[in-house]
Formats: C-alpha cells, structure tokens, sequence
C-alpha cells in the first residue's frame, strides 16, 4: 500500500486537490454529457460515474498518484479532473484531462496539466509523460501541442477500452528545456 499524501496544487485560476464526495454531481454531470465523455470512455450514467470517481479516488491508495479534481478558484466550481494516469497494461505513464463542456474554451486544460506535468516530473519521477488521444479528437491534440508533446508511438488501450490510440507526449529533460 502507498502512503496516501495527497498533495493540492494551485495556479493562476485553478485548484487541483483529491476528489471529494462532493465533487460527484458535477462529476456525474459530466459523465453524462455525450460529447465531453466522447473519448474517454463514452457517456456513463450516475452508477458509471460513480465507479470512475471511485476508480480514480481508489488510484491515489494503489498507485500513489491520480486525476485530481480541478476546481474554479473564482467560483469554487468543479470543472474536470486533470493529472496523471497509469491503470494496469496502459501503454506509459500518462498525464491526462477532461474538461466539463462548460469549462472548455478557457485553457483549463491545458493550465492543469501543466501544473501536474510539473509534479509528476519532481515528485513522481518520471522521465517521460505521455497523453493518449484518438486520432479523431482535435481538442486534446491541441493541448499536446499546446504542452509542447508530439506524437510519439501508437498504442491500444487495454479492455475494455481496447481503442487504438497516439501517445503524444515528451521527456522531461524536453519538458524541462521548455519551462525555462
């Protein structure tokens, strides 16, 4: 078991933390938006939400890392969760997002991944973060572009995803030339 010490990141306009109890009707909500689940594993209904958020929440205990819940420092909203990735045969150590339908357009994305980029490259270790996007989903391709990722191998999800996927992503010592 991993010692549990979640931490909370901040940036300009948003706050990154563990998901909460209370996140779980915006969570729902956006689950249930056909559209904003499109490439993330589909529209879900409440008890599907309920297991992602639980499956999430449940990595931070295994793995020592997961989503975050990104909220609205201005409003206190939740918006989406963002942060880094990894369930059992994923095809590398991912950081990535989903955005509510109403928060997009904002940068969001792009601002929260960022921050935990960060974190994962100082906290975490890792030496290479990547972001798996179906070819047909432009939205995520310009945050990885936006991030500085190019796409760098393909993959298949592992079930019951099973899409074939880009890894787009970079090394930290890229991500690191870029921050300075």
């Amino acid at each position: 078991m991993v010692p549990l010490e979640i931490p909370t990141l901040e940036t300009e306009r948003l706050i990154l933390r563990a998901p909460e109890p209370g996140d779980f009707e915006a969570w729902a909500a956006f689950c249930a938006d056909e559209e904003a689940a499109r490439f993330i594993g589909g529209k879900q209904d409440r008890i599907g939400a309920w297991r992602i958020m639980s499956v999430m929440s449940g990595a931070w205990m295994v793995r020592g890392f997961s989503m975050f819940s990104v909220v609205e420092k201005a409003t206190g909203n939740w918006v989406g969760r963002v942060g880094p990735w990894q369930p059992e045969g994923w095809p590398g150590t991912e950081v990535g997002w989903g955005i509510a339908r109403a928060a997009w357009g904002k940068g969001y994305a792009t601002e929260a991944a960022a921050a935990t980029i960060d974190w994962a490259f100082d906290a975490l270790g890792w030496t290479e973060v990547i972001h798996t996007i179906e070819a047909a989903n432009v939205n995520s391709q310009r945050v990885a572009q936006r991030l500085g990722s190019t796409i760098l191998r393909q993959a298949v999800l592992p079930p019951p995803m099973s899409v074939a996927v880009d890894c787009w992503g970079q090394s930290r010592e890229s991500w690191l030339a870029r921050r300075r």
